[in-house]
């Protein structure tokens, strides 16, 4: 998924190496520069869809709207040193030190938990605009920027009537083997979504809430329906118990016509559609009891920055509905703020995918639970 202006040269380096080798405008990760405006940096990973909008969109904007500030700007793609870039981001507060990073766009669940990042309060005033659950949900410090959801989409021409609900999909993929399959959880976000959405089927409500904001292992005990269910599924789905290695793989074999149904992200078959990489006739919707999972992605303040000011007044600037119309249109993201202040054409654009009531993924221990457990039980013969 997914040139360099200026102020925001690229570095795809440990957030340690950000004081040298990702400065534009100052020698210094957090300093005041010769001209007297204030330089932040930003610390961010992800695939280099996300690289683009921050280089391409976000910093040149902020930059042209608050003269004489600057942005420094690293890059971690695939998030490969997020943890090493966490536990340096945690030493550096525990020791009073300038961690090199004012605001990150990665593992703010992780900050947030660690008591990392500042705390808004009002200083970001359009949050207002934002759902106060999907605020609630990045934990203390997190602001969302964007959010994105795992979609059924499907080939018309093949399927009139798709799915309209988890157990319609359940019964569809058995009545028409090999034309579905979903990556394996710990290779993307839309094989996991729908991985947890049939074990979701089977946890009680008030289980599913605790096991999304805290970790409690004994509750784990609610997936074993789920995944009876899931290895169940092994010889209806294309090649048998065999399942694709990543989201693009199954965005592949889906626009190939080697398969007719899969969870797919809602951003990458939006972007894939514009690029011409998935055929144009081909449909995307959301299903029902349950949904499959989305979510916001996070941005927050560090908390020994030294220029907090600056930086949560970025965050803010990201929230207007001009930049949240920018990220739908550079990655074809949803709006973090309600629907109702976007344009008619936004609206529009992400009307099946009812993108202002996302249902929230696991608390990440869970996550990586699931990982481990689907490994085990579900593929093979």
């Amino acid at each position: 998924m997914r040139r360099t202006n200026v102020a925001a040269i690229v570095c795809l380096a440990p957030l340690a190496a950000l004081l040298v080798s990702c400065s534009s405008g100052s020698s210094s990760g957090s300093s005041t520069s010769g001209g007297g405006g204030t330089t932040i940096s930003v610390a961010a990973s992800g695939d280099t869809n996300v690289q683009e909008l921050w280089q391409q969109i976000l910093i040149p904007d902020f930059e042209k709207a608050n003269p004489g500030s600057k942005v420094n700007f690293s890059f971690d793609l695939h998030g490969t040193n997020d943890q090493q870039n966490f536990a340096k981001l945690a030493a550096a507060t525990q020791q009073g030190k300038d961690p090199g990073v004012d605001l990150v766009a990665s593992f703010t669940d992780k900050a947030s938990s660690a008591g990392l990042l500042a705390d808004v309060g009002t200083a970001v005033a359009n949050l207002a605009n934002v759902d106060p659950k999907v605020v609630a949900a990045g934990g203390k410090g997190a602001i969302p920027y964007r959010a994105s959801s795992v979609l059924l989409a499907f080939n018309p021409a093949k399927v009139a009537s798709p799915p309209q609900t988890l157990d319609d999909l359940l019964a569809w993929i058995k009545a028409n083997p090999g034309r579905f399959t979903y990556n394996s959880p710990k290779s993307g976000g839309s094989g996991q979504a729908f991985v947890v959405s049939v074990l979701d089927s089977k946890v009680p409500a008030a289980d599913r809430e605790t096991m999304t904001t805290s970790y409690k292992k004994d509750l784990e005990k609610g997936w074993d329906a789920g995944f009876e269910i899931l290895r169940g599924l092994n010889e209806s789905v294309y090649q048998k118990g065999v399942y694709p290695n990543g989201n693009n793989q199954v965005l592949q074999l889906l626009s190939s016509g080697q398969i007719d149904v899969a969870p797919v992200w809602s951003d990458q078959f939006i972007s894939g559609q514009t690029a011409g990489t998935i055929p144009k006739s081909y449909k995307v919707q959301q299903i029902k009891s349950p949904s499959f999972t989305g979510g916001a992605a996070y941005v927050g303040v560090t908390k020994a920055s030294k220029n907090q000011d600056l930086a949560f007044k970025l965050a803010n600037f990201m929230l207007t509905p001009e930049e949240q119309a920018k990220i739908a249109d550079k990655i074809a993201g949803y709006p973090a703020i309600a629907m109702s202040k976007m344009s008619p054409v936004i609206q529009a654009r992400f009307e099946s995918a009812d993108a202002n009531n996302l249902r929230p993924g696991y608390f990440p221990d869970h996550s990586s639970d699931i990982n481990n457990q689907w490994d085990q039980k579900v593929p093979g013969k």
